[in-house]
């Protein structure tokens, strides 16, 4: 058990807390009593998903096509410079080393889908397996990772809220199958003075499979912290992580919520 654990037991124990946390009141599995990659935090129960699609979900009419399975003329490196990733047999494909890459255009809510898969050759394990990540807003992170058979810290696995929420379960396919992500993400919002009104909220669909029900975020996510939300603009690029794996996306798209 953490000593950050304790430390809220202990004050729960002595009277000192209401039963139910202000945090804990919006959303239950709010990681109050955990740190950040905690290696005794419970891991999700492994459920079968079923079979990866044969084809590529269909697309909404009034969707936003971010990559059809043609071209990159949607993303752009972080740096404004060209996407430096791959086309490949319709996919989207990491270029190791050639930088994350985000979307051209910005987006605040939005309902989201991606299909992705990590390499069929297992390289690797933990955090080391077919890692990437998607980040709505460029902030705030799904994890991208060969959950299969692949032990690690229970919120960085795939579909986690990255630093923050392990899945419900873990509904991973095996390596080199299409997985399917479809996130419904409402942004963040700040007052004139900065402050935060309203927390940034997800809902995600892990192959078919509720993962996160409307779940309250901390704040940003990141590596080994749990930073506060600061002020920004109501609408940021979408951006996909280079993490040094050649994990493949294909059929992205959004349709815009604000």
């Amino acid at each position: 058990m953490t000593s950050v654990r304790l430390f809220f037991l202990a004050l729960l124990a002595l009277g000192l807390l209401p039963m139910t946390s202000p945090v804990a009141a919006q959303n239950e599995r709010a990681p109050v009593y955990w740190d950040v990659h905690a290696p005794d935090r419970p891991t999700p129960p492994v459920v079968n998903p079923g079979p990866a699609p044969s084809a590529p979900a269909p697309v909404p009419e009034d969707a936003v096509v971010l990559f059809d399975g043609t071209d990159l003329s949607a993303w752009e490196h972080p740096d404004g410079s060209p996407a430096g990733w791959s086309v490949q047999d319709g996919a989207m494909v990491v270029e190791p080393g050639a930088g994350s890459i985000q979307t051209k255009e910005d987006f605040g809510s939005v309902q989201l889908h991606v299909e992705w898969a990590a390499p069929a050759e297992v390289e690797g394990d933990g955090q080391n397996r077919g890692n990437s990540g998607v980040f709505l807003m460029g902030a705030y992170e799904v994890q991208v990772l060969d959950s299969y058979q692949n032990e690690t810290y229970a919120d960085g696995q795939a579909a986690a809220i990255y630093g923050q929420y392990p899945p419900l379960v873990n509904a991973t396919r095996p390596p080199g199958e299409w997985q399917t992500y479809d996130i419904i993400f409402h942004r963040p919002h700040f007052g004139a003075d900065g402050s935060l009104v309203k927390p940034a909220r997800m809902t995600v669909y892990h192959n078919g499979v509720l993962v996160h029900d409307h779940t309250t975020l901390t704040g940003p996510t990141a590596h080994q912290d749990r930073p506060p939300y600061e002020a920004h603009a109501r609408a940021l690029p979408l951006r996909l992580q280079d993490h040094g794996a050649p994990v493949r996306f294909r059929n992205i798209w959004l349709r815009r919520l604000d």
